[in-house]
């Protein structure tokens, strides 16, 4: 994620705001009111190592997708995930986690990856199953039942 990206992140969040929040908890007006402060904080973060955040965008600068890595620590990170209501169901998902994942374990030296998905999000527990997450228990997440799921990044010879 780059500067530039910052007004397409920000149209890609508003026009998908009803659709993402059918399935995962609103980001709330509040991060929409601070979207700028938001972002620079997300690059500086970037920046320092902590967290990484990637766009997948078309040829016109349109925001297809997002995929993030998050609360890195001792090798291993949250990844997270939102694709546009228009670009769903046609395999842009799957494509950027396996390109996250990648970049995670070449580029920022990361074994393992941690995910969540509520229960009722069965498009992003299918995505997480078919890029080699494996499910490891039950959880709450936002007050939802929800699904935690691993993958190591580790190849095994």
């Amino acid at each position: 994620m780059r500067p530039d990206h910052a007004a397409a992140l920000l149209t890609f969040e508003l026009e998908n705001r009803a659709y993402f929040a059918s399935s995962i908890p609103d980001r709330g007006d509040d991060f929409f009111s601070h979207f700028e402060e938001r972002h620079a904080s997300l690059l500086a973060w970037q920046a320092a190592g902590t967290d990484y955040f990637h766009v997948l965008v078309n040829d016109g600068g349109e925001v297809l997708a997002r995929v993030n890595l998050y609360n890195i620590a001792d090798g291993s990170a949250e990844l997270g995930f939102r694709i546009a209501q228009a670009a769903a169901g046609q395999g842009l998902a799957s494509v950027g986690v396996t390109q996250v994942c990648a970049l995670a374990s070449k580029d920022y030296g990361l074994t393992r990856l941690r995910a969540r998905a509520t229960n009722e999000n069965r498009a992003s527990r299918a995505v997480l199953l078919r890029t080699g997450f494996v499910e490891t228990g039950a959880i709450l997440l936002n007050g939802r039942p929800g699904t935690g799921y691993s993958r190591s990044l580790v190849e095994r010879g």
